[in-house]
């Protein structure tokens, strides 16, 4: 290969590997809203903050997902919460990390599946502007005279 094509393919190469990293680029939150439905809610809520119908009877109970503090740091990088983190808590289960046993291990899930299901827990941390009571929200902020 002469010099000139590869100095064409370096950009689409480097293109490529940026990408390849953005899991949750090409992850659907929508589809992951269904899987955590019917794989997490009952445990952790619709909501995701820990209030599932069966919560009340686990100690320690579900992982409030509104918060977005996540404990592990599963796959060893130092930095717990990650992407990675929660996609191996999710199929090995938490006690694999030292956490609770009730958070089962779910293996059965591909890894389109678990990057939805991450990309919808990222949807559920609230912003701190949304603390913010009607009222404050409904009175718009002026200059003083």
């Amino acid at each position: 290969m002469n010099r000139a094509k590869i100095l064409t393919w370096i950009p689409i190469l480097l293109v490529q590997l940026v990408t390849a990293g953005s899991v949750q680029a090409a992850a659907d939150a929508e589809a992951g809203k269904v899987l955590f439905d019917a794989n997490c809610a009952s445990c952790h809520g619709i909501s995701g903050q820990g209030d599932g119908p069966i919560a009340a009877a686990l100690t320690p109970g579900p992982r409030d997902f509104t918060v977005g503090d996540f404990q592990f740091d599963a796959d060893e990088d130092g930095v717990p919460g990650g992407d990675a983190d929660l996609i191996l808590v999710i199929q090995n289960g938490a006690m694999k990390y030292g956490g609770s046993p009730f958070m089962a291990p779910v293996p059965t899930l591909t890894d389109p599946q678990l990057n939805d299901i991450v990309a919808h827990i990222r949807t559920m941390k609230g912003d701190e502007d949304e603390d913010l009571t009607a009222e404050e929200e409904a009175t718009p902020i002026t200059e003083a005279p």
